[in-house]
């Protein structure tokens, strides 16, 4: 779908946001992974049979704060989806392939995930900035 086919809807039907903040939150979600854009299409980086949304559901405009990651599972995880959906290849494939990656030339796992996307042509720049900052916090 494209980004008007979906920020349209999350203002114009739900009326959950305006019109700049439905565009803001779709420019949110590609910059924390949770959107990934190939030409100008835009796919989840999680499965979406796995989501459920309570009825009634209204997002909160805490959505725009900026948070880093804290867990190293959260952010691997989206990228070993985002090769998996990209490459269409098994999850279980890509996580093999990212440990082997980790190992031979004694990476961080994250590093090692970006190192195994990019080497699949998977757009990773959505990722540097958290990365970069989750690795600086570990210190």
């Amino acid at each position: 779908m494209t980004e008007s086919e979906l920020y349209l809807p999350l203002s114009m039907e739900l009326g959950w946001l305006s019109t700049k903040e439905a565009q803001q939150f779709v420019k949110y979600a590609i910059k924390q992974g949770l959107l990934i854009r190939k030409d100008e299409e835009l796919t989840p980086s999680f499965p979406l049979e796995k989501v459920s949304i309570p009825l009634g559901f209204t997002p909160s405009k805490k959505l725009f704060k900026e948070q880093p990651y804290t867990e190293e599972e959260g952010v691997i995880e989206r990228i070993t989806f985002a090769i998996s959906t990209h490459t269409h290849r098994n999850l279980k494939d890509v996580q093999e392939e990212i440990k082997k990656e980790q190992k031979e030339k004694n990476l961080l796992p994250e590093v090692a995930a970006l190192y195994v996307a990019r080497k699949h042509h998977v757009d990773i720049t959505n990722w540097y900035t958290s990365i970069e900052q989750y690795i600086f916090q570990r210190k």
